[in-house]
């Protein structure tokens, strides 16, 4: 059994056992893979333009649990409000902004305006589960 087996079992078992939120598991698939998870802030040196609202245009306040990604991950199918788990943090959280093109293999948690909490974090390896809507053509309807 590899690694990404028992994270994405491990996600899977989180969801339906402590997840705050209704979620159809027969209509996602769970995928795990490790990153380089930072954090970022609202904060005008941090980001490019308004610093509240994020690439895809949503309006972000302190206390959502929203990640950015690098865009190489984008093309795994994550993509804007795709639910994902970070390993050891209790929340699910939603993609909601995108990172400068430079970073790969990379997810920033947002951390409102707490500079110093975002620092604490620092950058740390950990492995993320994100779900992606299952294939509706190789879906078998269920009666």
């Amino acid at each position: 059994m590899t690694k990404n087996t028992i994270y994405i079992g491990l996600c899977c078992c989180l969801l339906s056992c402590g997840a705050k939120e209704e979620i159809k598991q027969e209509k996602i698939d769970w995928y795990g893979k490790e990153v380089t998870v930072s954090a970022y802030n609202s904060v005008s040196w941090q980001t490019q333009g308004d610093p509240n609202i994020a690439a895809w245009g949503d309006t972000l306040k302190p206390g959502m649990k929203v990640v950015a990604v690098s865009r190489d991950l984008l093309a795994l199918g994550i993509k804007h409000n795709s639910m994902m788990i970070i390993e050891s943090l209790p929340d699910t959280f939603y993609v909601k902004d995108k990172m400068n093109r430079r970073w790969r293999n990379r997810i920033d948690i947002y951390m409102g305006k707490d500079v110093k909490k975002a620092r604490e974090w620092g950058r740390q390896k950990r492995f993320i589960c994100y779900a992606l809507p299952k294939d509706s053509i190789t879906q078998t309807e269920k009666p």
